[in-house]
């Protein structure tokens, strides 16, 4: 081989790879793009919309707007100077009460297989029939741990830095639009921070060391929501949640109901159940059964990345949708038939 055809070859080697580092930083760039033109349209679309969106609403509130205001002024009176606690009441008591509560009913199922009517409706039907309860058991000592140790002080910091913004804890209640436009902010804000957090956690060096704990479960029920390694648990579960609040300095009531949803819905979406009149968790479910697909919350920014490529060619795409009906989604969309049989 003659040396001018040496240097040609590695002339084109090298500027293959420059090409393709350019169309991998332009394809990034331009998922970057999409995700700011896709949010940035949603958040238009609440301001434009906001005030007839929510006029109905706005008035069923404001007709009993006097009867929580009057509970709240009592409990605010009755906690006076006493705000951390009442805070911590909130954020800590009540979201966990209905933590527990929900996945109470769902471990029940779990171990017991009962009722069938539930049992039905199970997304990886070989799995968890019933749960394995040497597994059960450690993940509740896990999740009991994060709570008490990590999201306990998470919520205290965050408290100290609400403050500053003023009282999270005031005497009047937020109205309800103002309300309803924070939930939504904190809506956009977890599907963000969740995803990138979340696919961070994916990159192999920090996958074996911290996110493989998660993923033992390839078939998820709805405690391992927060069946986490500590550090994960504070920056990927925890903080997606609760910047919102604090960046926007919410009042108590709008967190705890935040907290409160947050928490029930990755329970939804971890219970390895599509129920009926209930948000589909197929879509994370087959994150767990395939580890690395749909990253996100919405799947907003997994379909901007290409990183619900694969879910999309399958069955599970095919039933991630709202069941209206009591018929399990298995069986009007059953698997296609393997060859031979």
């Amino acid at each position: 081989m003659t040396l001018e055809m040496r240097v040609g070859d590695t002339r084109g080697a090298a500027s293959t790879r420059s090409s393709r580092q350019q169309d991998g930083a332009g394809g990034l760039l331009d998922s970057v793009k999409k995700a700011a033109v896709v949010i940035g349209s949603g958040i238009l679309f609440l301001a434009a919309f906001g005030n007839s969106l929510t006029w109905h609403l706005q008035r069923f509130w404001g007709a009993s707007g006097d009867f929580w205001q009057d509970l709240w002024t009592k409990l605010h009176v009755t906690f006076e100077g006493h705000h951390t606690t009442l805070f911590y009441l909130g954020t800590m008591l009540v979201p966990t009460l209905a933590f527990w509560g929900t996945n109470a009913l769902l471990m029940l199922v779990d171990t017991t297989g009962k009722p069938a009517f539930i049992t039905r409706y199970r997304i990886q039907v070989d799995k968890n029939n019933p749960v394995d309860k040497v597994k059960l058991i450690h993940a509740v000592k896990t999740v009991m741990f994060n709570h008490v140790f990590i999201s306990g002080p998470m919520v205290v910091v965050a408290f100290y830095l609400m403050t500053w913004r003023g009282d999270p804890c005031g005497p009047e209640l937020p109205t309800f639009h103002r309300a309803l436009m924070e939930l939504a902010f904190f809506s956009i804000s977890e599907e963000i921070i969740f995803y990138y957090s979340h696919r961070l956690f994916h990159h192999p060096t920090l996958y074996k060391r911290f996110h493989k704990q998660h993923h033992e479960w390839t078939a998820p029920i709805g405690l391992v929501s927060i069946y986490a390694h500590p550090l994960e648990h504070l920056i990927s579960n925890m903080g997606p949640v609760a910047l919102g609040p604090v960046m926007l300095g919410s009042h108590l009531t709008t967190t705890c109901m935040w907290y409160c949803l947050a928490l029930i819905s990755t329970t939804i979406s971890h219970c390895g159940y599509h129920l009926p009149f209930l948000p589909s968790p197929e879509f994370h479910d087959f994150h767990h059964l395939k580890f690395n697909q749909c990253f996100g919350v919405f799947g907003v920014l997994d379909r901007l990345h290409g990183t619900d490529a694969k879910f999309r060619q399958t069955k599970q795409y095919e039933r991630h949708s709202l069941l209206t009906s009591l018929t399990p989604m298995n069986e009007s969309i059953p698997d296609t038939p393997k060859k031979g049989h």
